[in-house]
């Protein structure tokens, strides 16, 4: 059975799921949970009792031609500081007809790809058309994947960086500056990389607001992807108080996993589930003016979305 599966590592898919296909996936992941028609059971986050590393386990399928995919991995948050991502997972793909195993994918590479590319649909849904001037929080995997992804979304005019240690914001303002041709500039705090910022994103395991609302600008869209467990909270209460909008990936899962929607005391019926504005049935900005704050926890569709668009990559890489 072993040569009939693919093991597919973190270089291969990489290679294998470009930008815009992921950001394809995530579009058609929104789209069909808008619709309920995936199968998508409660995802499991449970904290180690040993140190301060997270499992977490999820499990969905797409649809009626793919089969389920199950993401198992950890998140450790200590990663950062050796220049390690703070997720790594590993990923099963099941045949739809059969369930028999067909794929194993390196879950790290693949959740950089589909948070990133979830990132972007929402932007490209919920922030104004035309240029935007950037603030990124985190200097990390995933702050860096964001950029790139954001970059096939919107023309980024500018684009400030900051996070808490200057040798790492530097070093990722340069990785950045050099990779994509635009000016990639460090700053020294939050607030220097938020203050008139059009769009924010906030890619850290802050247990802290980093964005605060008296910041923000008007017309701002945030993003939070930091921000999936009930202690970690990226974004202060003002930043939702003013946001004319609070949209999140899943309302019963951001209800009880993202911490600045369980601090604020919201219930799924105050949120506006991202499946809903990719189909047209619910409505985030109504104008320019609006703030508008997007939390993601993450999600097992994403996963099964992103997994067998690299499945059918391959195979089709193979023939």
């Amino acid at each position: 059975m072993s040569d009939d599966i693919l093991f597919l590592s973190g270089d291969r898919v990489t290679r294998l799921l470009s930008w815009d296909a992921a950001i394809a996936s995530q579009r058609a992941a929104f789209e069909a949970l808008g619709t309920s028609g995936v199968d998508a059971p409660g995802k499991i986050m449970h904290p180690s009792r040993f140190d301060d590393s997270v499992m977490f386990a999820y499990l969905s399928r797409l649809s009626a031609d793919t089969g389920a995919v199950a993401k198992i991995g950890s998140v450790n948050p200590g990663n950062a500081a050796a220049g390690l991502p703070t997720v790594h997972a590993l990923v099963t793909a099941l045949a739809p007809e059969t369930g028999r195993p067909v794929a194993v994918l390196d879950g790290t590479a693949l959740t950089t790809l589909r948070t990133a590319a979830g990132s972007a649909v929402a932007v490209d849904l919920l922030a104004p058309p035309g240029g935007a001037d950037l603030a990124v929080l985190g200097s990390g995997t995933q702050a860096l994947a964001h950029v790139r992804a954001l970059a096939r979304v919107r023309d980024l005019k500018s684009v400030r960086l900051w996070s808490p240690t200057a040798r790492n914001r530097e070093r990722a303002a340069q990785t950045l500056t050099a990779e994509l041709g635009l000016t990639v500039e460090p700053v020294g705090s939050a607030e220097e990389a938020v203050r008139e910022a059009s769009l924010v994103v906030a890619c850290t395991l802050s247990t802290t607001p980093v964005v605060h609302g008296a910041w923000l600008a008007p017309g701002c869209t945030v993003v939070s992807v930091g921000s999936f467990e009930p202690n970690r909270c990226e974004a202060d209460a003002e930043v939702l108080l003013r946001a004319a909008a609070v949209v999140v990936d899943d309302p019963e899962t951001a209800a009880h996993h993202a911490g600045p929607v369980v601090a604020a005391g919201l219930a799924a019926d105050d949120l506006i589930p991202l499946g809903g504005v990719v189909t047209g049935a619910r409505t985030a900005r109504t104008g320019p003016g609006d703030i508008v704050y997007y939390n993601s926890v993450g999600l097992g569709v994403q996963d099964a979305a992103a997994a067998w668009a690299v499945i059918r990559a391959a195979r089709e890489a193979d023939r």
